[in-house]
């Protein structure tokens, strides 16, 4: 039982479907954002930092969200909650883990994001699947909003990336990593190796650094938007050092090279993606968070897809015929999710390490 009272709130989408459920009576003020769905079982924490999901509001399909209460934050993908809004059909408000210092609920109300509770999440995702990701707003009376602003027009990037290069580890390869939003797990494995990595904004020119490869991170929203980031990486890319990317960071290495990306209808969020390696025919279980993808078709002829989604057959990676580029679109990294492709991690690094024999 939660603690907080509950009054009446409901979900309204753009195209007029309406859900109702109720919400905390601290929530006062309409909530706006694109509702998009994740499929995981766990990780909510992970999640609701990650900052991709900036400017959207999150809708958790497995009805019970909580159980295992809120961390300290040392597994957290960053310092805060970056979703605009939460819509769960339950929440567990007596947590059982021996890590938990607080409730899923009051990590919310502390963080001050919005969430509304009984909503039948899968029919709202079945009405997602259908029609589209599409925005919504959260509403505690009787009106109907008017007009639903494009929350994701904003450039999330510029507004989630750091705002100043930062040094970490001390390690012989000297890795760039392009921060448009990463998750702090990209660097953890990174530092697993022997690094030193700079952690440098969306804008940062590091084509006079000193570096050995550079790393391009996940972040939300369309990658067109970043056109510094992808003048930088053209130029980068010219230098002919090894350069990986995850997520948003292989979208902005095929619009690089000339390639084309396009909305997907509702995107792929969640734990459990499958994706197969061309080469070796080998499927992975993959987390995944984005509502873009590479159109194969635009790619030049040096590059070519390694993995593919096999829900809809979407790129799921890109690869130089000859070059040490790569990039993938589900997280290595996990957090949350499983760990069966951190070999990426791995290949990355012996890159690194056959450019420096050279």
């Amino acid at each position: 039982m939660l603690k907080d009272s509950l009054i009446p709130a409901k979900l309204v989408l753009e195209n007029g479907a309406v859900f109702y459920g109720v919400a905390p009576a601290w929530q006062q003020s309409t909530t706006f954002g694109e509702v998009v769905f994740n499929t995981g079982m766990t990780g909510y924490e992970e999640t609701l930092t990650d900052p991709s999901y900036s400017g959207q509001i999150l809708t958790f399909t497995f009805p019970i969200i909580g159980n295992y209460g809120v961390s300290n934050g040392d597994n957290w993908e960053s310092k805060k909650i970056h979703v605009k809004g939460v819509i769960c059909q339950t929440t567990y408000d007596t947590p059982q883990h021996y890590a938990s210092v607080k409730s899923f609920f009051d990590w919310l109300k502390v963080e001050n994001t919005p969430i509304i509770l009984g909503i039948d999440t899968r029919a709202l995702t079945k009405v997602i699947r259908e029609y589209g990701v599409i925005n919504g707003a959260f509403v505690y009376d009787d009106t109907v909003p008017s007009k639903f602003p494009d929350s994701m027009a904003i450039n999330w990037v510029e507004e989630v990336s750091c705002r100043k290069a930062t040094v970490h580890g001390n390690g012989k390869h000297k890795v760039i990593l392009v921060d448009c939003g990463s998750k702090e797990n990209i660097l953890r494995n990174l530092l697993k190796f022997d690094t030193t990595v700079k952690v440098v904004p969306f804008s940062y020119d590091y084509l006079n650094d000193e570096y050995d490869g550079v790393f391009l991170s996940n972040g939300p929203g369309d990658p067109k938007q970043c056109t510094t980031t992808i003048t930088i990486l053209q130029k980068a890319l010219q230098q002919d050092k090894p350069i990986y990317g995850i997520c948003l960071g292989s979208q902005l290495m095929a619009l690089a090279v000339g390639a084309n990306t396009y909305k997907l209808k509702f995107g792929h969020r969640g734990q459990n993606q499958p994706c197969m390696d061309l080469f070796s025919q080998h499927c992975y279980l993959t987390s995944q968070n984005h509502g873009y993808a590479i159109d194969d078709t635009t790619l030049p002829p040096d590059w070519m897809v390694n993995y593919r989604n096999i829900n809809d057959s979407t790129v799921a990676g890109i690869i130089h015929k000859t070059k040490a580029f790569a990039s993938v679109q589900f997280h290595p990294e996990a957090a949350p999710g499983p760990h069966d492709t951190f070999f990426f991690f791995k290949q990355f690094i012996s890159k690194l390490e056959e450019a420096q024999q050279l």
